[in-house]
C-alpha cells in the first residue's frame, strides 16, 4: 500500500498522510507486551505507514524505546520520527499507573522548557530511539490546559532560551522541523504571534466535532505556512463509540450537549451512508491544512478498521454537507 507523503511547511521534511501515534505502545490505558508493540508497529509498517509520533511521557520513555528497537532494522532515509521536548525524566520509583500510562518505566518527570532542559530532553530521546537525527520535534503540552496559572512561567523559558535552541538544533542539522504538541488553541496563536513555526500537532481541535482551531489558528497557519498534524480525532473516543452512555470526551464524560450534537453528525452521516466514525477519520483527512493524520492503537486490527476507512470513497457532497459542522 502506498500512502501519500507531505511536505511540512518548506523545510524537507515529508510525512505520510497517515502517521502512527505511539501512545497505546507506552502502555496508555493498558498494558501492551513488548511482542504486542512490535505486531501493531510491523502491521502499520506494512500497510505503508512511514511517519511514527512518540514523546518522553508515553510510559516515561517506554514509547520511545519500543519504537527505536522496530526500527533498528530499517534504512534511516525510510523513515520519520517525531517526538516531544518540554517534560524531562528523571530517576523515580516504579509505580503502577502515571497518567493513564501503566507500569510506566521507573521514572519521574520535571516539566522545563528552557534551552537546557529541552537539551537533556533531547539527548535522552535520540538514546533511547537509537538515532543521532530527529526528523521532528514538538514541544509538549505548553499551554494553560496543561499548566494552568504556571504556564507564564514556562512560556518565558521557551520564548527566552528554548526557541532559539531548536532553531540552532535545525541550522545545524540535527533535526528538520519543530513546532508545537498540544491539546488547544490558544497558545498556538499565543507562540505563532512571536515566532514562526514549521509545524504543529494538535490534538482534539479540528475534528468534525470541535473545529475550534478553524476560527483563528488555521488562518494564522496558513498566513505563516505552519502546517498541521492532526491527532485525537475521534476526540478521546465519542466519534469513534457514537452518543453511548460512558462516551467520553476530552477524556471525561461526555455532556447532555455534547451527546446531542454527536447524535445529530451521527444521523448525517449515516444519511450519507457512512459510520460515524469513518466520517471523523475522512474528515481529519481531507482537510486541506491536514499534512498527517495520527493513528494510534495498539491492536493491528484496530489500525486495520481505520486504515480501512480512510480508504472508502466518500459521497461527492461530504464535503459540503459538513462544510459548517453543527
Amino acid at each position: 500500500m502506498t500512502i501519500r507523503k507531505n511536505e511540512l511547511g518548506t523545510t524537507g521534511v515529508f510525512v505520510s498522510e497517515t502517521g502512527f501515534g505511539c501512545a497505546p505502545i507506552g502502555n496508555l490505558f493498558r498494558e501492551v507486551s513488548d511482542a504486542q508493540s512490535r505486531q501493531v508497529l510491523q502491521a502499520a509498517w506494512d500497510a505503508g505507514i512511514r511517519y511514527f509520533d512518540t514523546a518522553p511521557h508515553y510510559g516515561r520513555g517506554l514509547s520511545e524505546i519500543r519504537l527505536g528497537q522496530f526500527l533498528t532494522n530499517q534504512a534511516r532515509g525510510d523513515y520519520v520520527i517525531s517526538t516531544k521536548v518540554g517534560r524531562v525524566l528523571v530517576p523515580g520509583d516504579q509505580q503502577s499507573e502515571v497518567d493513564g500510562f501503566i507500569k510506566p518505566l521507573p521514572f519521574d518527570r520535571i516539566y522545563d522548557y528552557s534551552a537546557a532542559g529541552i537539551e537533556k530532553s533531547l539527548e535522552d530521546s535520540r538514546s533511547r530511539l537509537g538515532t543521532d537525527y530527529m526528523d521532528i520535534v514538538f514541544v509538549h503540552d505548553i499551554g494553560e490546559y496543561t499548566h494552568g496559572a504556571d504556564n507564564n512561567a514556562h512560556l518565558e523559558a521557551f520564548l527566552g532560551s528554548g526557541y532559539k535552541y531548536l532553531v540552532q538544533q535545525k541550522e545545524q542539522g540535527k533535526i528538520g522541523a519543530f513546532g508545537l504538541g498540544v491539546n488547544e488553541n490558544q497558545v498556538c496563536l499565543d507562540i505563532l504571534n512571536h515566532v514562526p513555526l514549521d509545524v504543529i500537532l494538535l490534538a482534539g481541535r479540528l475534528t468534525l466535532l470541535d473545529r475550534s482551531a478553524e476560527e483563528q489558528l488555521i488562518p494564522l497557519c496558513r498566513k505563516r505556512n505552519t502546517s498541521l498534524v492532526l491527532g485525537g480525532v475521534f476526540n478521546s473516543g465519542i466519534l469513534a463509540v457514537g452518543p453511548v452512555d460512558g462516551a467520553t470526551y476530552d477524556y471525561a464524560a461526555a455532556s447532555p450537549k455534547m451527546l446531542g450534537r454527536v447524535s445529530v453528525l451521527q444521523e448525517t452521516s449515516e444519511a450519507l451512508g457512512l459510520p460515524l466514525a469513518t466520517s471523523a477519520l475522512q474528515f481529519a483527512k481531507r482537510h486541506p491544512m491536514a499534512a498527517s493524520l495520527l493513528l494510534g492503537t495498539s491492536q493491528p486490527s484496530s489500525l486495520q478498521r481505520n486504515l480501512d476507512a480512510l480508504a472508502v470513497k466518500v459521497p461527492s457532497k461530504f464535503d459540503f454537507v459538513f462544510e459548517r459542522g453543527v
